[in-house]
């Protein structure tokens, strides 16, 4: 499922073409294109829908969706467990035991 989600402007870099931030979505933080909000500030929420930032949205109610998100397990499940994508990154994936298949010579 792709949701268009709440998130608040953690920083803008005007170098960029096109314009782009880091939007902190509840914890997990992702770039995301700026262009059609390209007045926006930092501090200022923002609704994302696959990597474009595409309206301004009120702390109130930007904070209450994704409470409500949160409660339901759609952010986990757009953005997946942080903790384990940082692992990935950072080259250390989770490392799992060999299970016996029953089809090694004995």
């Amino acid at each position: 499922m792709c949701l268009a989600v709440p998130g608040k402007v953690v920083s803008i870099d005007d170098s960029a073409d096109p314009l782009t931030g880091l939007i902190d979505f509840g914890g997990v933080q992702k770039q995301a294109c700026l262009e059609y909000v390209s007045d926006v500030k930092v501090g200022e929420y923002v609704i994302v829908h696959v990597g474009f930032a595409l309206q301004r949205l009120d702390e109130e109610s930007a904070l209450a969706s994704l409470k409500l998100f949160e409660e339901l397990g759609l952010l986990e499940e757009e953005f997946g467990d942080a903790w384990e994508q940082a692992a990935e990154e950072a080259g250390a994936a989770a490392v799992t035991e060999p299970q016996d298949s029953g089809s090694e010579a004995r």
